[in-house]
């Protein structure tokens, strides 16, 4: 009996160490056969595939050295006084019937907008935000002049804030091209000189071009590894259509066989238009400092014109030619002070 049970529990271990049903061997690896190489890792093989920089060709980018802030003042020097507004002819009243009406009645002359109105300055700095991205705080000279911010990628690109003629000259001495250039290279800036909307629906489009090219046009290397990019910036813009000038009201209601009335347009009719146009142009040129990440100079120009009955505040800047010039501060101005709600 005991024999029985020995053999037994011998035959239950040796069922025990038998390899389950299915499984494969490994085969064995013929001698002189090396082994099979590792999986490659995922960045890696992407930087294997990735096209080899091009040495003729650099990536301009805005760096802050320490973190510490940057601040450029852009001052805007108006070539000339503002043009007075035409003077509207006066209109004829000889030989109407009535009192008073041989002498034509005074009209409100439209002066221009005071050259007062106009920054003579804006001052721009780079800084870290909270978050670790860039912040553009921008201070326009001026009385009654307001501090605004807004935010900006690595190459100047305003991502939000900013408004205007604020904005266009931030994206104008700011933003830097996306991807790596070279001489001869071109590409365009995020700049609106004349828009549509602030015409309103009494300007009616004709033809509009526009122009918006900015060229690397020198790549010359210094001492200590720097790199200075020369870049030629021409944008234009230009509007031409008709605007609808509004037929004043009658002073007094229209009389059957008034002479005064006959030949008069009728009430239904259309009123009439007259040509009217705009134009600006922005020039300039600069060299920007590649490894250092900042300008070492930049200097430019806009010339605005109008024609017709085109109307001069629809412009962000006033008609005639404005110098500009950016010059690097040795340190930044403060905030402004936040006002304290009211209790």
């Amino acid at each position: 009996m005991r024999s029985l049970f020995g053999l037994v529990v011998a035959l239950s271990l040796s069922a025990c160490k038998e390899e389950p049903r299915g499984q494969l061997e490994p085969i064995p690896r013929p001698p002189g056969m090396k082994d099979a190489p590792p999986p490659p890792d995922a960045k890696a093989a992407a930087q294997a595939a990735a096209p080899a920089a091009d040495p003729s060709k650099v990536t301009l980018r805005w760096k802050l050295a320490g973190n510490a802030p940057v601040a450029y003042r852009l001052t805007l020097d108006r070539q000339g006084s503002a043009p007075a507004a035409p003077a509207e002819p006066a209109e004829d009243t000889k030989g109407k019937k009535g009192k008073g009406k041989d002498k034509p009645e005074p009209k409100e002359e439209r002066a221009p907008a005071p050259a007062s109105t106009f920054p003579g300055s804006f001052t721009y700095v780079v800084e870290r935000s909270d978050s670790g991205g860039y912040r553009l705080r921008v201070i326009p000279e001026g009385n009654n002049a307001a501090e605004d911010s807004g935010s900006m990628s690595e190459r100047g690109f305003v991502l939000d804030g900013l408004q205007g003629i604020t904005r266009n000259t931030a994206s104008l001495v700011m933003e830097l091209p996306m991807a790596a250039v070279g001489p001869k290279d071109t590409w365009a800036l995020a700049t609106e000189l004349l828009t549509h909307d602030s015409l309103g629906p009494a300007f009616a489009m004709g033809k509009s071009e526009r122009r918006n090219r900015v060229t690397l046009t020198a790549l010359t290397a210094e001492d200590g590894g720097e790199q200075v990019a020369t870049l030629e910036y021409d944008l234009a813009e230009q509007l031409n259509g008709k605007m609808t000038q509004r037929r004043p009201p009658p002073a007094v209601p229209a009389h059957a066989g008034d002479p005064d009335t006959e030949g008069a347009a009728p009430e239904d009719a259309a009123p009439p238009t007259v040509p009217a146009s705009a134009e600006v142009r922005i020039t300039g040129k600069g060299q920007f400092l590649v490894k250092a990440g900042r300008w070492r100079s930049w200097e430019g120009s806009i010339a605005a014109t109008t024609s017709g009955a085109f109307p001069a505040n629809a412009l962000q800047v006033p008609p005639g030619t404005v110098k500009l010039k950016l010059t690097a501060l040795e340190s930044p101005p403060a905030s402004a002070p936040t006002a304290k709600p009211q209790q």
